[in-house]
Parts: structure tokens; sequence; C-alpha cells
């Protein structure tokens, strides 16, 4: 997205949550964990240290990109169950009539606003029929209804 993710307050809450738990609690174990495998000697052999040493840097490289999201992210608080926005919980009906629930957000497990289900609601009401152009192949699906976490 070219002006930064959209996420509600509570998506950016949850992002800033995350961050502070791999910043403070997760951080200090994994150089604990780290200091306590260099104890048990020779480091080349040693795969306790060698994992120790790759979950840290996993870790980091979370918390480097939890930063980036939360920098470059936009705030906004959607209102209104009038159209499709981030945040909305959308019901949608396929062409053969299967119903999902999806939730617009770029966090924990929803549809991504940028995805292409999510762009295609982004907006519509209640009866529209969007078009979405997936990997997989086009398909359309109607907006049954739209409500707010």
């Amino acid at each position: 997205m070219a002006g930064g993710e959209v996420l509600t307050s509570e998506q950016m809450e949850a992002l800033q949550a995350e961050l502070a738990e791999l910043e403070g609690p997760r951080r200090a174990a994994a150089i604990e964990a780290i200091a306590t495998a260099r104890g048990f000697g020779d480091l080349s052999e040693n795969f306790e240290y060698h994992a120790a040493k790759n979950e840290q840097g996993l870790l980091e490289a979370r918390i480097t990109k939890l930063k980036a999201r939360i920098s470059g992210a936009k705030v906004v608080d959607h209102d209104t169950d009038d159209h499709v926005g981030p945040g909305s919980i959308v019901e949608i009906a396929d062409e053969q009539g299967e119903v999902m629930e999806v939730t617009i957000s770029s966090v924990g497990g929803g549809v991504s606003p940028d995805s292409p289900l999510g762009s295609a609601l982004m907006g519509k009401g209640v009866g529209d029929v969007v078009a979405v152009a997936a990997p997989r192949g086009a398909w359309q699906a109607t907006v049954r209804s739209i409500r707010r976490a």
C-alpha cells in the first residue's frame, strides 16, 4: 500500500503489545538461553548454543519487521456498518451460495485490505457483488452483511 498499512486502533495496539513482549520478556529469555548454552562448553559442537542463537536471530528479525509495520502504518477508525473498511467483519456468499465470514485486518489472521479479496470488498455495501481477481482464478461474491468487531 502506497501510504502504508491501514490499521484500526485496536490492530495497532495489538502490534505494539506484541512488540513490547518481544523486546522485553522474550528478548531477555533469548539472552538467558544463550548464556546458559554457552556454559555447556565447546561452542563449535554445542547444539543448544546454535539453536539459541538462531532463535535470537528470528526474534530480532520479527522485532525489526514489527517496528517497520508500526512506523509505516496509518491508523483509521472505521465507525460504520454502511460499507466495508478496516476492522469490518463481512459475510459474503460466493457464486455457489457458500457463505463465509471474513475480517478485514492485516493483523491476527484476517483478510488484508491489500489482498485480492480485501481490496475487492473495501468500500462496498450490503448487496454489492464484487469480482475477486485471485491467483487461482477470478470469482464473484455478494456482500450479505457488514458489522464491526
